[in-house]
This record gives C-alpha cells, sequence and structure tokens, in this order.
C-alpha cells in the first residue's frame, strides 16, 4: 500500500501481524484487488464501490494475522446506491462466507463530525515507493499490508469550490474528507497553496493511499473514519504542488475517503439487515446460547425503545460494552463495545457478541453486556445503566 516519504522498508511503515491491522484485509474481484476493513461485527468487510463497477466473479477476501494468511469467499457485495462516476458514495459492503479468523481486529465506525483537523492513519495493501518517486511498484509485486499518518485538511466539497471548473468531478458535501501527501515545504504543500489549508505534515510517517487502497481505512482512535476512494493531481491559478504533475501518488497530491460518519445510518441498517436469525421481539431472544465447536456464532442482545420521540426525526443512542463473568473475553466471547444507534422509524436493534467455539469440556458460563449513557432518551427515573447477561452452554461433555 500506500507510498511513504522514506522507501517502505522502514519498520515504521510495516503493518505486522499483531500490530492491530489484522482486520485490514486484501478484497480481490474480478481479476482487480482493493482493501477492506473488517467491522464490528466479525462478518462484513467496508470497502470501496468502485472495485465492483463493471465487473463479473466472485469476491474473495484475504486475512493476515498472527495465526497465518486465510482466504475466505463471499456471499454478497452490497454498494451504495448512490454510487455514482464521480465517486460519490464509493462504499461497498462485503459478507464473508464464514466467520473471520479470531485474530482477525474488528474494528467500530467513527460517529463524531469532527475529523476535518484530525491526523489519522492510513493502511492497505496497493502499490508502494515513496513521495519522491510516487508508485512504482508493479501489479505482479507481492501485496504487502503498510500504513502511514496524514492529517485530514478539508471536506471534499471545499476543494470543489476554489477550483470550479479545474476540478472535473463534485464531491456531495460533507461526505468526503481530503488530506495531500506533504513533504514539509511549502512549495508541496497542495491544499495550503489551493485552498489555503496549510499544514506540512507528519514528518517522516507521512503517507498518501495508491493503487490497490481503495477502500482501506483511515483510522481515528482505532475507528474507521474514512474509505479510501481516490486520488488527484490538481492546480490552480498557476499554484501546481504536485512534484511531478502526473497522478501517482507523489508529494503534493491530494487524496480522497469517503467520510464514514456520514454513512452511519446505511452502514449499521445493512448489517442488521443481514445478521442471521436475529430475534426481532423479546419473546426471541435467546438467553443461552450453545457454544459451538469452532470458529464464532452469535448470542444476540435486543435493546427497545418504548417512548415517544419528540422529534421523529431524532436518533436516540446508547453506549454498550460488554463484561466478564464466569465467561472470559477473548477465550470465551470476543468483547465488544461501542455506541448503538436507532434511526428515525427504528425503534430497536440487536447488539451481536461473538461466543468461540472449541471442543474443549468446561461449564457453562456467562457474560454480561452493560447498555448506558442513552442520549434522546432515558431509561427511567435515577436508572444510569442496564444489564443483561448471556449464558454460554457447554456442549462438549462437561461432567460437573
Amino acid at each position: 500500500m500506500v507510498t511513504t516519504t522514506a522507501y517502505y522498508t522502514d519498520s515504521r511503515y510495516r503493518a505486522y501481524p499483531g500490530d492491530g491491522y489484522d482486520g485490514v484485509v486484501r478484497v480481490s474481484f474480478g481479476g482487480y484487488y482493493a482493501t477492506g476493513t473488517l467491522l464490528f461485527d466479525g462478518r462484513a468487510i467496508l470497502t470501496a464501490a468502485h472495485l465492483f463497477e463493471g465487473r463479473t466473479g466472485t469476491a474473495s477476501v484475504t486475512f493476515e494475522t498472527r495465526s497465518g494468511t486465510q482466504t475466505l469467499s463471499t456471499t454478497k457485495i452490497l454498494q451504495h446506491p448512490g454510487y455514482d462516476a464521480q465517486s460519490n458514495n464509493d462504499m461497498a459492503i462485503v459478507w464473508l462466507s464464514g466467520t473471520a479468523p479470531m485474530a482477525a481486529n474488528r474494528y467500530d465506525i467513527y460517529r463524531d463530525s469532527d475529523e476535518v483537523g484530525q491526523a489519522f492513519t492510513l493502511s492497505g495493501y496497493g502499490r508502494t515507493g515513496t513521495g519522491s518517486t510516487g508508485a512504482t511498484s508493479s501489479d505482479t509485486a507481492t501485496p504487502i499490508r503498510l500504513k502511514a499518518a496524514n492529517q485530514f485538511d478539508a471536506d471534499g466539497a471545499t476543494l470543489k469550490s476554489y477550483l470550479g471548473s479545474g476540478m472535473t468531478w463534485a464531491p456531495l458535501a460533507g461526505t468526503q474528507l481530503i488530506a495531500d501527501f506533504d513533504n514539509g515545504t511549502s512549495t508541496n504543500d497542495a491544499l495550503g497553496r489551493l485552498i489555503y489549508r496549510s499544514d506540512l505534515g507528519q514528518g517522516l510517517n507521512e503517507g498518501l493511499i495508491a493503487q490497490g487502497d481503495s477502500g482501506g481505512p483511515a483510522f481515528i482512535q482505532n475507528k474507521i473514519a474514512g474509505v479510501a476512494s481516490y486520488t488527484s493531481s490538481l492546480s490552480r491559478n498557476g499554484a501546481e504542488p504536485d512534484i511531478d504533475t502526473i497522478a501517482n501518488s507523489s508529494f503534493g497530491e491530494i487524496a480522497a475517503w469517503q467520510r464514514v460518519s456520514a454513512y452511519q445510518q446505511w452502514i449499521d441498517q445493512s448489517l442488521r439487515a443481514n445478521y442471521p436469525n436475529a430475534p426481532t421481539k423479546p419473546e426471541d431472544v435467546k438467553r443461552e446460547v450453545a457454544e459451538g465447536n469452532n470458529g464464532t456464532s452469535y448470542a444476540y442482545f435486543l435493546l427497545q425503545f418504548t417512548g415517544v420521540r419528540s422529534d421523529p426525526n431524532q436518533i436516540l443512542s446508547v453506549d454498550y460494552a460488554t463484561r466478564d463473568g464466569t465467561a472470559l473475553a477473548d477465550s470465551d466471547y470476543l468483547a465488544v463495545s461501542g455506541t448503538l444507534n436507532l434511526y428515525p422509524n427504528e425503534n430497536q436493534a440487536v447488539i451481536p457478541v461473538e461466543i468461540i467455539g472449541d471442543t474443549t469440556p468446561e461449564p457453562s458460563e456467562y457474560f454480561y453486556l452493560d447498555v448506558f449513557n442513552p442520549v434522546g432518551g432515558s431509561f427511567g427515573y435515577g436508572v444510569v445503566k442496564l444489564t443483561a447477561v448471556r449464558t454460554i452452554l457447554d456442549d462438549d461433555g462437561w461432567f460437573g
């Protein structure tokens, strides 16, 4: 992935297995490939829509984790319905045919709208090169997962407002985040020269996406804030910050990421619509779940809002987190924490927790899910937290 300030073999750019990037994957389709990220449900990959446009075939997803390399087929590809040729809504979700490796990191999405001005980490499997040379590796080179840093400098629509017809596409306001590839000089500070958003970069940590990084994540606080979409070499009124005026991911170029916070409803509701055998009413909720022998399966928690919204367009939210009982995180189940939104016309949703299957005889065990910090509603007078419990039933011949 990623063109970097120094040569890619510098250890600062390597995203080795176990470094926290094991949920950053390679997505292959129709003879092409891109990058993707394993979402918090452990079954779906967030990537770019343009990988699938005008092509046919079966997608596969390759994981590189501490447990080795594993490739899984997929069962479903969902492109955002608003994807267009101007790179708007360039986002897709791919569902795996089986459970993701337990060693693969699962990632929540970034839900705040304060991304501009924040530094982020990008990661992917695309072409390598330096800011001075641009991307130089070939399509036949062995894919390497790298990482680098950058900063979101502006919204994509802001760039269009300055460049006008000098920019042949029109990003939808509030849906794309842009960053440039800085080398520490004002001469090649693209967004400083083009739209007066000056920043000289992250030093040797600086990098930019290249071909093959499309669909890859931009992480803020270890959450997916952006989905890599495209790069460009731009000029305005005689200002040409790109060091070679070629669109090759070199110093002075600009890249765009789809702004995940603007798409959280589409992501959340797409995942919810595809949870297998999820309960839709309280009497369907299983408070005891079988452990299974391998991979992971779901235990569901159903959250319902029974009040009345003061505004029908209001989004309600709660935070949630699992907590050990006799069952232990990463041994018996995969710990989760995050924010659940209930969108307009939506009064309930499930929170899935992955149960780890094995063949070791052991007693049945339990764990908790705490729900707290309600926004837009309340749990009732004086109640600040709700707690539910699930029991994992041993099915491996335990005798107590």
